[in-house]
């Protein structure tokens, strides 16, 4: 099992900054790859970005690239998602999520993801 933790979220302004905290314990040698994943209400799950834990490479929905930007600190087995530039269209509750392994084209697939955080809530206003 993998417990995941989300937190840093909160209300800012458009075109504002925060920083998403994924806090990972457990079995996590099982997870080789943490994605982002947001929905907003009404709206399907999304995949925002994740990071290939084995050798950090990082891969971005094409909403968020250029302004989201994940990272990793494996002393500390935390993923990061830092947002900048941020839009009203942003808001959804985002989840960090684990699945064994990702690769370019192969990491938005909600069904591969085998481990979820609870959320946390992200708003901008315009």
């Amino acid at each position: 099992q993998v417990q995941l933790v989300e937190s840093g979220g909160g209300s800012v302004q458009a075109g504002g900054s925060l920083r998403l905290s994924c806090a990972a314990s457990g079995d996590t040698y099982r997870s080789n790859c943490m994605g982002w994943i947001r929905q907003a209400p009404g709206k399907e799950r999304e995949g925002v970005a994740a990071i290939s834990t084995r050798d950090g490479s990082t891969y971005y929905a094409d909403s968020v690239k250029g302004r989201f930007t994940v990272s990793q600190d494996n002393a500390k087995n935390t993923v990061y998602l830092q947002m900048a530039s941020l839009k009203p269209e942003d808001t959804a509750m985002y989840y960090c999520a684990a699945r064994a392994w990702c690769s370019r084209g192969y990491w938005r697939a909600m069904s591969d993801y085998n481990y979820w955080g609870q959320g946390t809530q992200v708003t901008v206003s315009s």
